[in-house]
């Protein structure tokens, strides 16, 4: 009698991998809900004191501070997981500012400026949006005097990008899972404050551990000063961050100049150079490095390995190497 063939016998299927969670990719925070397809916005923010408090600094991803004429500094801001309606006081575009802005590969705000440097901006594949080309989105307040009263609306800029400036950033710089994991916080030194001095502006950040900034962060920030008075965006909220990112940086004097005469600066974003990262109450030295005006930049530990940062907000300080001086404390 023949014996029937068993049956094979049924194989469970292998379980599909977790899918990584969604995240945003200029602060590496969790996105909660729908992530929104929107490409990023770069603006420039003036920084003299007619200029404080400003508006909309509060909710940037990323901000640059840049020395400027005169040894002030000015900020280029980034927005994409929080596109605030004012933004300003706005003013004209730098020529580091395409080395900044070009690996978002997104949308550049400012008021004008001197022609070779916006083009230098598009050189690098952003979409300018100016207030002398009479885009929409820019408005004046009339509590101000020009050319501190030029401000714009995050959403009304956003809606001009066209077909090729639509996608999301690229993500800029690693995050760690959360606080506990960034670079700074497994092997860098306990850090109560920075003080950073330009030629003409002493900026600094005091370490708050039950500080926080709200958007799913996570406790501890970085409470921003102008020199030792705590700096507040014209709604009243603390000026904040969760990384705080010092590069040294050669700054060279260009043969553009400004309406007084003064000679316009550009912080050379090329090479490699010092660096320090400051998250959760520490700060790692590293190296900085940058290829190119569409390249990002990375930061280096002495470990040889990608510096993590923590999910959240990021400044960094362009300091410059001559003129400029950094002191943790």
């Amino acid at each position: 009698m023949t014996k029937p063939t068993p049956s094979p016998s049924p194989t469970t299927p292998a379980p599909s991998p977790t899918p990584e969670p969604e995240r945003w990719p200029l602060t590496g925070a969790l996105v909660e809900g729908d992530g929104a397809e929107r490409p990023a916005l770069s603006v420039k923010i003036e920084n003299s004191a007619p200029a404080r408090p400003q508006s909309g600094l509060e909710d940037a991803d990323l901000v640059w501070e840049e020395m400027v004429e005169g040894g002030i500094t000015r900020f280029n801001a980034a927005y994409h997981s929080t596109v605030p309606e004012a933004l300003g006081p706005i003013r004209s575009v730098r020529p580091m500012d395409a080395a900044i802005s070009g690996p978002l590969g997104g949308l550049l705000a400012f008021s004008g400026g001197v022609q070779p440097y916006i083009q230098k901006a598009r050189d690098a594949g952003l979409q300018v949006l100016m207030e002398d080309g009479g885009h929409a989105g820019f408005y004046r307040i009339s509590t101000r005097r020009a050319p501190h009263n030029l401000y714009g609306n995050g959403g009304d800029l956003l809606a001009q990008a066209d077909e090729s400036h639509k996608k999301p950033p690229p993500q800029q710089f690693t995050y760690a899972a959360d606080a506990a994991g960034a670079s700074a916080v497994v092997g860098g030194q306990p850090a109560a404050g920075i003080d950073i001095r330009f030629p003409r502006t002493n900026p600094g950040w005091t370490w708050q551990a039950g500080g926080d900034a709200g958007r799913g962060w996570g406790p501890g920030v970085w409470l921003r000063d102008e020199a030792g008075a705590p700096q507040h965006a014209a709604d009243g909220d603390p000026i904040v961050a969760t990384n705080v990112v010092v590069l040294r940086v050669e700054v060279v004097v260009t043969d553009a100049r400004d309406v007084a005469g003064n000679p316009v600066p550009e912080t050379i974003l090329a090479g490699q150079g010092a660096a320090q990262v400051a998250s959760g109450g520490h700060v790692i030295e590293a190296t900085w490095s940058k290829a190119g005006d569409v390249k990002p930049l990375v930061l280096t530990g002495r470990d040889g390995k990608p510096v993590q940062l923590a999910p959240g907000s990021t400044w960094v300080e362009l300091v410059p190497t001559s003129g400029g001086s950094v002191t943790v404390g």
